[in-house]
């Protein structure tokens, strides 16, 4: 299984390359190409919104394997930007998703899981 990845995220070329290395590491992971498309989509509106709010951050792709053998992949998107309004109104998630992460909201489970 792949290693964790880090992507530097400064401009609209690394929106894309994020997506596209989560595609591929979603594939790698086991992810059928339809749910990777869906976990692409959700790393690009987080991408994209390093650049349009923080100007600067990073997203990491981590494989993960569970107990009983399933595999997932954990995405964390990270910057020290001044940060936006948060909504659990249209969504039922334990973690509170940025308002400006509709889609990224569309995917997270009850427990807080994409």
């Amino acid at each position: 299984m792949a290693a964790d990845t880090q992507i530097l995220i400064t401009s609209d070329k690394d929106v894309v390359t994020a997506r596209q290395q989560g595609r591929a590491m979603a594939q790698q992971t086991g992810f059928s190409a339809g749910e990777a498309t869906l976990i692409a989509t959700a790393i690009s509106e987080l991408a994209r919104n390093i650049v349009s709010y923080a100007n600067q951050g990073s997203v990491t792709l981590k494989p993960v394997h569970g107990p009983n053998g399933a595999t997932g992949l954990t995405i964390v998107a990270s910057d020290s930007g001044p940060g936006l309004p948060t909504s659990t109104s249209h969504y039922a998630t334990a973690i509170p998703v940025p308002a400006a992460s509709p889609g990224v909201a569309r995917r997270q489970a009850p427990d807080g899981r994409v």
